[in-house]
């Protein structure tokens, strides 16, 4: 039953390999910022990425691209354009916005 409720992207062979309280954050990660621009998206994404490094959660780069492409193979093409500028503007700053990802 659980399943159901899960987004199916969570179910997706590319992220079989990732716990699933990473999957949640991702996910959680996501939900909440649908719909937000680029600048409300960084914002947004700051104190998340605050939260998950005190619940020392990590993400290879591997895990981030993962999940990443399990979304968009998951994805309308309205959610996708959405979405797009987030994930770059993510990947590209990461390191300066304290996301916290492990080697």
């Amino acid at each position: 039953m659980e399943n159901q409720s899960r987004p199916a992207w969570m179910s997706d062979p590319l992220v079989k390999d990732i716990p699933e309280k990473k999957l949640k954050f991702v996910e959680d990660l996501f939900a909440k910022g649908r719909g937000k621009s680029q600048k409300e998206m960084m914002a947004f994404a700051l104190p998340m990425m605050k939260k998950a490094k005190q619940e020392n959660l990590t993400f290879t780069p591997q895990e981030m691209n993962a999940a990443i492409a399990a979304i968009r193979k998951h994805s309308s093409q309205e959610e996708l354009s959405q979405k797009k500028a987030g994930t770059e503007n993510l990947r590209r700053n990461r390191n300066s916005a304290g996301i916290p990802f492990s080697e």
